[in-house]
């Protein structure tokens, strides 16, 4: 049976930051959203049994904030009932052990699982004889030491127990910041030399990350991803520990994705490639995608491009066009109005309108959406 011996076996994860809202999406994404991040604790659980696991660790911001709603909070802990091992949960800097602590809630503390234990403090627990969880909670948002370190030298050494050590922050190989609760990992190393524990078991980055050259520290990343510069979110980890070696392995976890694509949309394809790539994902409802779009387009292009993506976002979590790097410039030619037929008064007011886009300034814009209005209304337009 696993565990048994000198050998232990358990599962990484972090970041679970519950209630985490994003802006870009629809009520209906959000609330589908929301509910798969409360789904991947029970996966989390399925990979517990399925990999024999001792207990889980959670490495930080289980919550988004210490003001979740009550639902959040009682969903969460109806999903860890399920979950067949001991449970440790870190608070981190998005729910601090403060006095406003979603952890020391009565919503919390009434419903909580026996099996969920909140590391309150750098206190080791015994899982079983000679394994044991300790934990480097974050007591504020703003720390002023290496919670690691303080924690690691409240710790004997002792090269007979296996110890995990839960923590979450910044370590000084990983981002540079002129911080004083960043995480050294020299001192960190130092600690596992010393055997004051086996693994140091990192939230607070949402990419899973090796650190150092000692294959015993880690971050084990979001378990859903939550943007679009995460490299490698969407994982567990199992870890095996042994007297002489640690052994990690990704366990997926992640249903939703982003992903981000670039189209220049001049050419004689136009919107064809966005369109193609549009078409390949599949579960395009749990995909969220940035677009980033360049050119000089007619008005019958831009609507076509507008229906395009209408018709698109229907189908995915959200299609958002990053408006910093949006380099589409819009001007009217003459086949827009070629088979429009205009005469009189309207093809007047159109000649006008053309003339004050040409001519730029602060009408330039609204006269090029009046265009494009018209067009719209007037011509069959197809995505194709």
């Amino acid at each position: 049976m696993s565990g048994q011996g000198d050998t232990v076996r358990f599962l990484h994860s972090a970041d679970w930051q519950l209630g985490m809202t994003r802006h870009f999406l629809s009520t209906e994404a959000q609330a589908r959203f929301s509910q798969a991040r409360i789904d991947a604790i029970r996966r989390i659980g399925q990979a517990v049994t399925a990999h024999q696991a001792e207990f889980l660790v959670v490495s930080g911001d289980v919550f988004e904030t210490n003001q979740v709603s009550t639902q959040t909070v009682r969903r969460t802990l109806q999903a860890l009932s399920a979950v067949p091992v001991p449970v440790f949960l870190l608070p981190g800097n998005h729910d601090p052990l403060d006095a406003g602590s979603v952890f020391r809630s009565r919503t919390f503390t009434d419903g909580k699982p026996d099996h969920v234990t909140v590391l309150e403090d750098n206190v080791p627990h015994e899982v079983r004889p000679g394994v044991e969880v300790a934990g480097a909670p974050w007591f504020s948002k703003r720390p002023l030491t290496d919670l690691v370190a303080d924690a690691a030298a409240t710790l004997g050494s002792d090269p007979a127990t296996r110890r995990v050590l839960v923590a979450h922050g910044a370590v000084d190989d990983v981002i540079d910041m002129a911080n004083p609760a960043v995480i050294r990992r020299a001192a960190a190393e130092q600690a596992i030399a010393e055997h004051r524990m086996d693994y140091l078991a990192l939230g607070d980055r949402h990419s899973t990350t090796q650190v150092g050259g000692t294959g015993r520290i880690w971050y084990a990343g979001a378990p859903e991803p939550t943007d679009y510069d995460e490299k490698d979110a969407g994982n567990a980890l199992l870890v095996e520990l042994r007297p002489d070696s640690a052994t990690v392995t990704r366990v997926p976890i992640a249903t939703w994705r982003f992903a981000a694509g670039e189209f220049d949309l001049d050419g004689p394809e136009g919107l064809a490639p966005l369109d193609r790539w549009l078409d390949v994902f599949d579960h395009k409802d749990r995909t969220i995608l940035r677009l980033v779009l360049r050119g000089t387009i007619s008005l019958t292009t831009n609507a076509r491009l507008a229906e395009l993506l209408e018709r698109h976002r229907d189908l995915f979590g959200a299609v958002e066009q990053w408006d910093r790097h949006r380099e589409i410039v819009v001007r009217p030619d003459d086949d827009d109005f070629a088979d429009l037929s205009l005469t009189g008064f309207a093809q007047t007011a159109v000649d006008r309108l053309r003339s004050m886009v040409a001519a730029g300034g602060e009408q330039a814009d609204t006269a090029r959406d009046a265009l494009g209005l018209l067009v719209r209304l007037t011509k069959r337009t197809g995505a194709r």
